[in-house]
């Protein structure tokens, strides 16, 4: 399993936030079953003010260039065009980039326990 993380800011508007959160907390099931067909097999999105950090566990031969292919149904791709209107490239987003891919530089499980 590979893990990923992603980082993406909302338009900051306490109205379209909270619209945003109800949205996800009734995400279209045509959406999870898309999610899960390109090799997703977890993903959580936590905020920060207007800052979203997502982590994404995936099959191992997954690529991360390929997460949009999950927006090819018309279904899909009505809710990826929806999504956009809350968000908002980070500041720190490349030319192009809607989610920002973020480096792993820690991972508490690399480390030995001690007695």
């Amino acid at each position: 399993m590979r893990v990923f993380a992603q980082a993406l800011d909302l338009k900051d508007d306490p109205a379209l936030i909270a619209e945003y959160i109800a949205l996800h907390q009734a995400v279209w099931p045509e959406v999870t079953d898309a999610l899960r067909h390109i090799g997703i097999r977890g993903m959580r999105i936590f905020r920060g003010g207007t800052r979203l950090y997502m982590m994404i566990e995936a099959d191992d031969d997954f690529d991360p260039r390929r997460y949009q292919e999950y927006a090819q149904l018309p279904r899909t791709d009505a809710w990826d065009t929806l999504m956009r209107q809350f968000q908002t490239p980070t500041p720190f987003a490349q030319p192009g980039e809607w989610w920002t891919p973020l480096e792993e530089i820690f991972d508490l499980a690399s480390f030995p326990q001690r007695a």
